[in-house]
């Protein structure tokens, strides 16, 4: 705030820091002439000393080549020397300027191109004429040298993210130095970003991989919970036997709605109970075989009969 106090006083001072030098013997003579002249042709000589300034303009008097003390005319009308005073009209409406495209060097070493908009007013019409020759020029260049140190210090993920603030930034560096020169910047907005080539395929190529990561953990999650529910199923259908055959039965409905040109041939639950106990499951038409029971080996401590 102090800084910003400081800086609004500095532009103070310098709006009303512009003044001209007083007018010699000789030129003090040509005004008197020139007002004598149009005194006595009063009549005519009013109508080519006097002109009209619009509501958003400004007039600049020079006279001899000296810039007349005091602020601008206007509005209204005006009066002026027509053979020793030339006037310079300033439109003091917000102007418009567009920053082509630049290149920008990032802080993390990233080559980018950058244009932006910049709107501006003319805030004191004599130190504006008094200091700049080219306007538009000058705030062009300032503001893309301006951008590049900015964004010197920032990531290509805060150029993308904070505009906003990047622009707001950028304001109050360009009106901190045109207020020096009577312009007054309103606003700044960073128009565009211009990627290279390359950048933009490492870019996408990284998203991609970010984006199969998230695939393979959602589809992680999704078994894990698949099989956590196939568990808890399972551990209801073994404590319910019923509930198996009712299972069955719904698998094989929806086997002749879903399939209906498929011949289904259920089989007797009981049957299938059956078959799949241990004592009686088959490979194809042969039996399993049973698993041999261990021959336990002669004890030697144990002693014959005596009977033997």
């Amino acid at each position: 705030m102090i800084g910003q106090r400081l800086l609004q006083l500095g532009c103070s001072s310098t709006d009303h820091g512009t003044k001209s030098s007083g007018l010699g013997a000789c030129e003090w003579l040509l005004v008197l002439t020139s007002l004598l002249f149009i005194i006595v042709t009063f009549p005519v000589s009013i109508w080519f000393c006097i002109k009209v300034v619009r509501e958003y303009e400004r007039v600049i008097i020079f006279r001899l080549g000296h810039l007349l003390p005091g602020r601008a005319k206007g509005p209204g009308l005006f009066f002026f020397f027509p053979c020793l005073d030339t006037y310079h009209k300033v439109d003091l409406r917000l102007q418009t300027l567009e920053i082509p495209f630049h290149e920008v060097v990032t802080k993390d070493m990233f080559i980018m191109e950058i244009d932006a908009i910049c709107y501006y007013r003319m805030e004191n019409a004599s130190l504006l004429l008094s200091s700049l020759a080219h306007v538009s020029k000058a705030i062009q260049f300032l503001m893309q040298t301006t951008m590049k140190r900015l964004l010197a210090h920032r990531s290509l993920t805060e150029i993308l993210l904070e505009r906003k603030s990047i622009a707001q930034d950028l304001k109050v560096a360009l009106d901190s130095v045109t207020c020096i020169w009577g312009i007054k910047v309103e606003r700044t907005e960073i128009k565009d970003v211009r990627l290279p080539a390359g950048l933009q395929h490492s870019l996408a190529v990284e998203a991609e991989a970010q984006r199969q990561a998230k695939v393979r953990v959602i589809a992680a999650e999704g078994e894990k919970a698949a099989s956590e529910a196939l568990r808890r199923a399972a551990e209801i259908l073994a404590a319910t036997p019923a509930a198996v055959q009712l299972r069955y039965l719904h698998t094989l409905q929806s086997l002749s709605t879903d399939r209906p040109s498929t011949v289904v041939l259920p089989l007797p639950f009981d049957l299938l109970n059956f078959l799949s106990s241990p004592g009686n499951r088959t490979q194809g038409s042969l039996p399993f075989p049973s698993p041999a029971k261990p021959v336990e080996p002669p004890n030697p401590k144990t002693k014959d009969s005596p009977m033997l």
